[in-house]
């Protein structure tokens, strides 16, 4: 197995020397994709080599990855090289834990998706970084197979050290703003099964809200929103046959790893066989759960609140944007107190996204695009070939990324449960000490 992965190790250097000495379209390719993602990570010589290591096999050259375009180049490949090669179209980056360590392979957990991997290191990772890896700790990087079963580190690898709940959840989150793409990239069943939850979410928002877009007081609609998730997630709980006066949770912890074991444990639980009976059969469903969607204070205490409900982009919360559309209404917006700063602020946060810019567009076209020349100093601004330019600047692409209101894996969502509770605990204590030094 060693000699397989020191050959591995050695094809992927040679790719990535392939990658690094490329010119033309290839060249400027990765300029492009090197340029984008660190608009979004601090740009070291380690996020450096996993961009480059990312590029290998998500970049594209016209409609092509730098890896099949290698595959065309390179005569000197047997066919077993070639299917080796050909296998990491599989990679993928993701947050790990090292669950176990046996010599030089390694037991990893997927935080993402809770998935486990058996990985081999190689000559090329220094003994001294391995000599400083324990249990528990958690890394960034990029995994690549080797067979079906065994896989090996594929990029560089960022350390994050062994990390509390609160700081798990936040690394988590980085992971989610930082590679979107890689969210359940090992797991096609749970992307799946979170997109499909954004299009409920929207049909039951519509359902209950009456139609998809409405301005209420920020308060007023942070209440509307807590009631529609308690009917959701009681919904929920009656479409798998489940009484929601008993916890799912202590009973999918109490049951076994197969169906027949966990029926036994439900019917000890006074579940009738029926219940028991949709409980299997939507078993892949409760695998998922709806995160609460907490509105943040300047949201909740915004004098007015418009929300947009999508199928795709999920719910979008912006505070004033009534006023932005009256301004816009105006037949001279550029000569209004503010309009810069309005445009400025759309810009910049990220809940005004693609969707939000090209309801705009659609509904003030003429007033929008005055305003947008007068912000970005050009004249010759137009809506129809330059705003998608413009809004990629500023980290809006045209597809939506899974949005937050999408169920996530029944651990991520523990996790950030108690992240949350230990966060308002400690400031809870703090609070009674300062209380108590001042009293």
């Amino acid at each position: 197995m060693q000699n397989t992965i020191e050959q591995a190790i050695n094809f992927k250097e040679i790719l990535a020397d392939f990658v690094y000495s490329a010119e033309g379209e290839l060249a400027i390719a990765l300029e492009s994709y090197a340029a984008e993602k660190s608009q979004k990570n601090s740009y070291g010589i380690k996020q450096q080599n996993l961009t480059v290591d990312l590029f290998i096999t998500e970049g594209k050259v016209g409609e092509e990855t730098p890896l099949e375009i290698f595959l065309k180049q390179e005569h000197n490949l047997n066919s077993e090289d070639i299917e080796l090669i050909k296998l990491w179209q599989k990679n993928f980056i993701g947050l790990f834990e090292i669950k176990a360590i046996k010599g030089n392979c390694y037991q990893l957990m997927n935080w993402l998706t809770a998935k486990n991997y058996l990985v081999y290191g190689h000559s090329k990772i220094a003994e001294k970084e391995t000599r400083r890896w324990q249990p528990g700790e958690i890394i960034l990087t990029i995994l690549a197979p080797i067979n079906q079963r065994e896989w090996f580190f594929f990029s560089d690898r960022i350390i994050k050290g062994k990390l509390s709940q609160p700081k798990l959840a936040v690394a988590i989150g980085e992971f989610r703003e930082n590679y979107p793409d890689f969210l359940y990239a090992d797991a096609p069943e749970l992307l799946e099964q979170a997109w499909e939850s954004v299009a409920v979410y929207h049909q039951e928002f519509i359902d209950f809200m009456g139609k998809e877009r409405l301005t209420l007081p920020g308060y007023k609609l942070n209440q509307k929103i807590g009631e529609l998730q308690e009917i959701m997630s009681q919904k929920r709980l009656a479409d798998a046959g489940i009484d929601d006066s008993k916890s799912l949770s202590e009973m999918l912890s109490e049951s076994g790893s197969s169906e027949a074991e966990f029926s036994e444990t439900a019917k000890d639980l006074g579940i009738d066989e029926e219940a028991v009976s949709k409980i299997i059969k939507n078993k892949n469903k409760l695998s998922m759960v709806t995160p609460k969607v907490d509105l943040p204070p300047e949201i909740k205490q915004a004098e007015s609140v418009t929300v947009f409900s999508h199928p795709r982009w999920g719910q979008m919360f912006l505070p004033n944007y009534e006023k932005f559309t009256n301004l816009l209404a105006d037949e001279n917006p550029e000569t209004q107190e503010n309009n810069n700063l309005f445009i400025h602020k759309y810009l910049e946060q990220p809940e005004a996204n693609y969707y939000i810019w090209q309801q705009l567009k659609q509904q003030y076209p003429v007033t929008l695009e005055k305003l947008l020349q007068n912000y970005c100093n050009n004249n010759d601004f137009n809506l129809d070939t330059d705003l998608d330019k413009l809004l990629l600047k500023y980290n809006k692409p045209s597809n939506p990324q899974l949005p937050a209101i999408a169920n996530v894996p029944v651990h991520l969502n523990n996790l950030f449960e108690s992240a949350v509770a230990q966060v308002q605990k400690t400031k809870s204590k703090a609070k009674k000490k300062k209380k108590k030094g001042f009293s």
